[in-house]
């Protein structure tokens, strides 16, 4: 059985500091309760790797707009102009990866790689202090994995062994960050008492610490 906990347990576990990978695309499969508790609390100083920086009065956005993030590792800021505000005034640290990389940096973080080859960069701003190779004629980037202290994911059902079922597009990033963090807590928008149908299961019990109600 997982370690069932509140919203605002989970908040209390994050600590100044921490690097912490958030799931969801947009307002798509996010944990909103988690990260409004973060909110409520001190904490600050956040290291953030997610697709995007939503919007400014939606989850990871209200990060942003609140300032707990120091460093933000995301595909895409046009959707939160403060984002961008805080990155041309120096109060922010932003790491564009274009969005298939990063995908791949989690996944070679979760799988214990070394890193990633790919040809997407070669040749753009992308690719200056990067190292490359050259492999049957095709130059490629090497990037190198992503980690965090932290995974806050979204479940929409998760049974009390940790097993998550994840509807639709709700997957997008959540799976794979899910592998690649020290501490994962799922926020389930349903928790069931039954094991869930091993044909069902988006992510393995096994990855997952704690389970917010």
């Amino acid at each position: 059985m997982k370690k069932i906990i509140t919203a605002n347990m989970a908040g209390n576990l994050i600590p100044s500091g921490a690097s912490i990978m958030i799931g969801g695309f947009l307002r798509c499969g996010s944990p909103t309760k988690v990260i409004d508790e973060i909110l409520s609390l001190p904490t600050h100083d956040l290291t953030l790797i997610a697709n995007d920086t939503c919007v400014p009065d939606s989850d990871r956005g209200k990060l942003i707009v609140n300032k707990r993030i120091k460093k933000a590792i995301v595909s895409h800021i046009g959707t939160n102009p403060e984002t961008g505000h805080q990155m041309h005034e120096g109060t922010l640290e932003v790491e564009l990866v274009p969005m298939g990389t990063l995908i791949e940096r989690i996944r070679a973080g979760g799988s214990g790689l070394g890193g990633i080859l790919t040809p997407t960069g070669v040749g753009t701003i992308i690719e200056e202090g990067k190292q490359s190779l050259e492999i049957n004629g095709k130059k490629y980037l090497l990037e190198t994995p992503l980690k965090a202290d932290f995974a806050l994911i979204y479940g929409t059902k998760v049974d009390k062994f940790g097993n998550v079922y994840l509807e639709g597009s709700t997957r997008n990033f959540n799976p794979v960050m899910a592998t690649a963090a020290q501490t994962v807590i799922v926020e389930a928008d349903e928790i069931v008492e039954q094991a869930l149908d091993p044909n069902l299961v988006t992510i393995p019990g096994i990855f997952i610490d704690y389970i917010v109600a």
